[in-house]
């Protein structure tokens, strides 16, 4: 498993994957790998015109066709109306999807808000995705999916072991660090990944059929943009050195790093998986299964989660 690559991709002829923050790091090499296997990949990103360009960029690269189609569409996860009327857009014109990357995301920046009034890494990386998963749970229920059932992949970070759940202050309001908002935001995303699969295998108890299988992953040390747009926020010239550096010496390439993530969305791996790099310090390295923190397993904090994300974005799961 640790020498897995994407080389061993199935083909996806007839399945649609859906990617966020497809133009650009870990999305633009998923888009472009998920498309050269002859999936249809709709690329949903905040602004459209990187995302075509990024779309143009992979045809040119595969001399001038790809095997599958780009379907370039606006999906802005630090607004949940944009996240509505990406999801309605795509009802209409789509009767399934077989993957959902959750990828997208924001690292370490200064404190802001989203359009919906929630600390911006909390918002993004955490609530609009559960919100889009949801929005969305119709067309993946309604999937042949690969290996029998649809996947919802939630790409989360090395960084949730940094992360604590304070249900008192998820917004951050009372205080905040950028970097403890980040890990919190990636402990999220696993509290979320796994709670959805064990509402999944409950439904399954009562239904007989699940449908979907629930994810997560992470990337390991990778050299992507994502750094660097951390280090222009910061405003501070030393971290984009610093940054700099550290991508150069640490940083695997993105072909790499995304293999986790192709790994979990396209292999027989198991609903509530971990995929991470099996290589030095799980930073590094082709994808095998390992085990995120205790914190991330707790189911506790996994339904208070769930619950004030109910409430927060407005989106119910039929399970």
């Amino acid at each position: 498993m640790a020498d897995w690559t994407t080389d061993e991709m199935p083909r996806l002829d007839g399945k649609t994957v859906v990617v966020t923050g497809a133009n650009s790091g870990l999305g633009f090499e998923g888009t472009r790998a998920f498309a050269a296997r002859g999936a249809t990949v709709v690329m949903a990103c905040r602004s459209v015109d990187r995302a075509e360009d990024a779309a143009d960029e992979i045809r040119a690269d595969a001399g001038g066709e790809v095997d599958g189609e780009l379907d370039v569409r606006g999906c802005d996860l630090a607004s949940l109306d944009s996240v509505a009327s990406f999801a309605d857009g795509l009802a209409a014109d789509y009767d399934a999807v077989d993957v959902l990357c959750n990828n997208a995301g924001v690292m370490a920046i200064p404190r802001s808000e989203t359009e919906d009034g929630f600390e911006t890494q909390f918002g993004v990386n955490h609530l609009g995705h559960f919100a889009l998963t949801g929005r969305l749970f119709d067309l993946l229920d309604a999937a042949e999916g690969i290996g029998g059932d649809a996947r919802v992949v939630t790409q989360s970070s090395g960084a949730h072991e940094q992360g604590e759940m304070d249900f008192s202050d998820l917004n951050w309001e009372r205080s905040y660090g950028k970097w403890k908002a980040y890990g919190r935001s990636k402990l999220a995303n696993l509290l979320f990944a796994y709670e959805l699969q064990r509402r999944l295998d409950a439904a399954s108890g009562e239904t007989d059929e699940t449908g979907i299988r629930s994810v997560a992953c992470h990337p390991g040390y990778t050299d992507t943009n994502l750094q660097m747009r951390t280090a222009a926020e910061s405003g501070n010239p030393l971290m984009k050195v610093a940054m700099r550096a550290a991508n150069a010496v640490l940083g695997q390439d993105p072909e790499i790093g995304v293999e986790p993530m192709l790994f979990a969305a396209t292999t027989d791996v198991d609903g509530g998986a971990y995929v991470e790099p099996g290589g030095l310090m799980n930073m590094r390295g082709h994808p095998t299964v390992g085990r995120s923190n205790d914190a991330s397993y707790d189911r506790g904090d996994a339904r208070k989660l769930w619950e004030y994300s109910t409430e927060a974005t407005g989106v119910e799961y039929p399970v």
